[in-house]
């Protein structure tokens, strides 16, 4: 998505090598027409897999995740990664490490919120190493409902999460896709 690599070039800052900040995108604030074009993109990509749901991470993951269920016409999903007092006490959960905030979280998701009749697609903001991609599809699997693709707005793929997840089989899409923040510079793929 030219677009989106435009976007990100103008606003993003490069914190490290490894670590992008992309708040006025993704992060902490959203752009509604920018999300929509990736909510209908990812819809397009994977329109014929049947998708039952659209699911995601809390928080970052939401806006794209729920303008590709909008498109989609299906439910959106998203893993907590806090306990609240009105939690489901039968949840799915999983405890991932948080790349970007250093900390092991848990993904919880309530049991009634999916199912085996679920095909179910995974969108997220962004992939490193892909802890926490890897603890939903465990949940996805848990729940017996088939997992129809991953949708990643922006892959690093100088880190291993979105190659290790194309190894495991899945259907994955990556938007965008950057292979070095070397030298305070993106570069693309």
């Amino acid at each position: 998505m030219d677009i989106l690599k435009e976007r990100i070039l103008r606003e993003a800052t490069v914190v490290n090598s490894g670590v992008l900040k992309l708040d006025s995108l993704l992060n902490h604030g959203v752009d509604p027409q920018l999300t929509m074009e990736m909510g209908k993109e990812f819809a397009r990509r994977f329109g014929d897999e049947h998708v039952t749901k659209v699911i995601t991470v809390e928080s970052s993951g939401i806006p794209v995740a729920f303008a590709t269920a909008l498109t989609l016409g299906v439910p959106l999903v998203f893993a907590r990664r806090k306990k609240t007092l009105l939690g489901d006490a039968d949840a799915y959960i999983e405890r991932v490490p948080s790349f970007t905030k250093g900390i092991v979280t848990d993904l919880i998701v309530s049991r009634h919120l999916l199912d085996s009749q679920d095909s179910v697609l995974f969108i997220d903001d962004i992939i490193a190493n892909g802890d926490a991609a890897r603890g939903l599809l465990k949940i996805v699997e848990q729940s017996g409902a088939k997992v129809a693709g991953i949708g990643i707005v922006l892959e690093k793929s100088f880190q291993a999460g979105g190659k290790a997840l194309r190894e495991l089989g899945y259907k994955f899409e990556s938007l965008v896709k950057i292979s070095s923040l070397e030298d305070n510079s993106i570069t693309f793929e």
